[in-house]
């Protein structure tokens, strides 16, 4: 029994560290919206932070796009796209405790709290539906992200492919 709480308290410490820091994708849709009729789609605008991912991100959009068989074209599509990408610090606390009885006698020692700030990332693809301007589809995508451009891509481009996992809806 003891050493099940042994094990028990730093595999919780582990999954909490693990959700703080997971990707998170979620995607949206107009339930009434035909996505069987729409093969191609236009740039409306993309908006991120740094000039240089406006490409990444059409990039990656773009590439999924095509897998589903659509196309591109300059501008008139069945659908717009809009990408707007923001990035916000994140905190997470974290304390020790030290002292006799370790974490269950808290008023025997000394605690550390330690600060750790941590950029994320969101990126918001959005489409309109090309006539009426309406929305039709949104995915977001969220991930904490690192000083390494390179592993920022790949995160970009494995989150986009999640966002389009199931496109177009099944209606």
């Amino acid at each position: 029994m003891k050493f099940r709480k042994v094990l028990t308290i730093p595999l919780f410490v582990v999954a909490l560290t693990t959700a703080v820091f997971a990707d998170h994708v979620a995607v949206d849709y107009d339930h009434a919206a035909n996505f069987n009729q729409v093969k191609t789609y236009s740039w409306s605008e993309v908006h991120t932070a740094n000039s240089i991912w406006d490409d990444r991100v059409k990039d990656a959009v773009d590439k999924e796009l095509a897998a589903k068989g659509w196309t591109q074209v300059a501008s008139g599509g069945d659908v717009a796209l809009v990408a707007v990408e923001k990035t916000s610090i994140h905190q997470q606390y974290d304390t020790f405790y030290d002292g006799f009885g370790g974490w269950r006698w808290r008023g025997m020692g000394e605690s550390t709290t330690t600060v750790d700030n941590y950029k994320v990332g969101t990126l918001i693809v959005s489409m309109f539906e090309g006539n009426s301007k309406q929305l039709i589809w949104r995915g977001t995508s969220s991930s904490d992200l690192s000083g390494n451009p390179e592993k920022n891509t790949k995160k970009l481009d494995k989150d986009v492919q999640k966002m389009f996992k199931n496109f177009p809806p099944k209606g």
